[in-house]
């Protein structure tokens, strides 16, 4: 058995990417196993991998983790992207969280109706130019430095980043206020690991298209 971890999900960003995003930035090869049919699911449900019936699940360590914040947690920790201390650790999980609140409304985008889909673009302008990104802005602002915590390289960086390039992908200008984050976007994207990830050919996903959603709710419904 390969000692890579094995990533179970299907073949698109949704809550694997930002595990992906981790591994990648901690220089971590992973293997990917896709699900295409609702049976691949099954399967897995069927057979006890998947403790909470659900994706992800990632095999390492000889454990089938579920839960993506748990996973996100876990990698962190084991690849040193998690602050020196209890308190680093407590600012990079605010941090985390909030960017994971607004990747939640930017990767279920492609899922509104016809009808909502302009009220929702303008809610994800709306709070990622008027509550989040401000906040990271004067994160960087108040202590000078590259990192948002204890001046090294954290899983808030990473996940920062994944957000910040989906936001770009909705509103290319979205920076447009925030020159920080725009100097941020710069330097953390010429990290050795992020930059080989963002290169093309990597196991980096794209943009879900809403002709991509039939056939995840096939799989998931």
């Amino acid at each position: 058995m390969s000692g890579k971890p094995k990533l179970h999900y299907f073949n698109g960003r949704g809550r694997m990417e930002s595990i992906r995003w981790l591994l990648a930035a901690a220089g971590v090869e992973f293997e990917e196993c896709f699900l295409e049919t609702k049976d691949d699911l099954i399967k897995l449900q069927k057979d006890g991998s998947l403790l909470f019936q659900q994706v992800p699940m990632v095999e390492i360590d000889g454990m089938k983790m579920a839960q993506s914040r748990a996973i996100g947690n876990y990698i962190a920790a084991k690849y040193n992207l998690y602050g020196k201390d209890l308190k680093e650790r407590a600012l990079i999980d605010m941090y985390v969280e909030a960017i994971i609140d607004l990747n939640e409304l930017l990767m279920t985008h492609p899922f509104q109706p016809a009808d909502k889909k302009e009220q929702h673009f303008a809610t994800i302008v709306d709070k990622a130019t008027n509550r989040y990104f401000p906040v990271y802005e004067k994160v960087l602002k108040d202590h000078g430095q590259d990192f948002l915590v204890g001046n090294r390289f954290s899983r808030a960086d990473v996940q920062l980043l994944e957000t910040i390039l989906m936001a770009e992908e909705c509103k290319p200008d979205i920076l447009a206020k925030f020159p920080l984050l725009q100097s941020f976007k710069a330097r953390i994207s010429n990290i050795p690991t992020i930059k080989k990830f963002l290169q093309p050919g990597s196991q980096r996903k794209p943009p879900l298209q809403e002709k991509d959603v039939p056939k995840l709710m096939k799989i998931f419904h």
